[in-house]
């Protein structure tokens, strides 16, 4: 285990909603920084919970969570630093995708001409150059997630959460999605939390996998995922590839088996 300092913490953390119903219990979870962590279970097992309070988007109701390297604002709370990408793009219809990008900067404060530099740089790195004025409506499931990356992305965060975002893709495209994000993983060094449920993702996409069991969700195993990085076709189609993705699938079906 590594000694760096967690940019993340997590104690105990439980979340039961006000229907009674116990959605995570006893989480204990360090995320360093630089991590590529992927969060991998069975529908209704509390991932996209876990991820939504990580954004702040919903509060836990048991145990703690710690911002141990994080800066911290005048009334002491932590400045989290986050970029969210949701299971659908979230765009604005009306919106180009240039207005889509830079609407984070912009509610930042970002001057306007700064703001559209800095976004034309990700629609560039997102390979979307020369798409600038176009609108959502007019863009394909796989560039629409593209611009929702961008917009998560332009605000340099040192955490990117992300919710199944290439689940309702097709396999060509959500492969070339995979290349792409760890490409840009790899020269940023942002910190990932990754939801799926795909155990093919989680082994080429992460460096640790979190396997969780069924409600109430927990943790069940934690594995290393050992290949080094950067990862492409060689590692998709490598024997070592398929090894790791039998060991998750394995610890998988063992969080999923019923309690003897």
């Amino acid at each position: 285990m590594s000694s760096a300092r967690p940019l993340v913490a997590l104690r105990g953390l439980a979340k039961r909603y006000a229907t009674g119903t116990l959605a995570l219990t006893g989480i204990d979870l360090d995320i360093l920084p630089g991590d590529f962590v992927a969060l991998l279970g069975p529908s209704g097992c509390g991932k996209s919970t876990l991820l939504r309070i990580l954004a702040g988007l919903s509060g836990p109701t048991g145990g703690t969570i710690d911002w141990p390297s994080a800066a911290h604002d005048a009334a002491g709370d932590p400045q989290r630093d986050i970029g969210f990408v949701f299971q659908e793009p979230t765009l604005m219809p009306w919106a180009t995708v240039m207005r889509n990008v830079t609407l984070p900067l912009e509610l930042a404060g970002v001057k306007r001409s700064e703001a559209e530099d800095r976004a034309a740089e990700w629609l560039a790195r997102v390979e979307l150059k020369g798409f600038e004025k176009a609108y959502p409506r007019a863009l394909s499931g796989g560039m629409r997630m593209r611009v929702s990356i961008a917009r998560a992305l332009v605000t340099r965060p040192r955490l990117l959460l992300m919710d199944e975002p290439f689940a309702a893709l097709d396999e060509i495209t959500r492969f070339r999605l995979n290349n792409d994000l760890l490409q840009l993983w790899e020269a940023e060094r942002f910190t990932v939390v990754f939801v799926t449920h795909s155990v093919f993702e989680s082994v080429f996409l992460a460096q640790r996998i979190v396997v969780m069991a069924p409600r109430p969700g927990r943790i069940a195993e934690e594995i290393a995922v050992t290949a080094p990085t950067p990862r492409g076709e060689e590692f998709r189609t490598s024997p070592d590839y398929a090894a790791q993705c039998r060991t998750v699938s394995h610890a998988l079906s063992r969080a999923m088996a019923p309690a003897a």
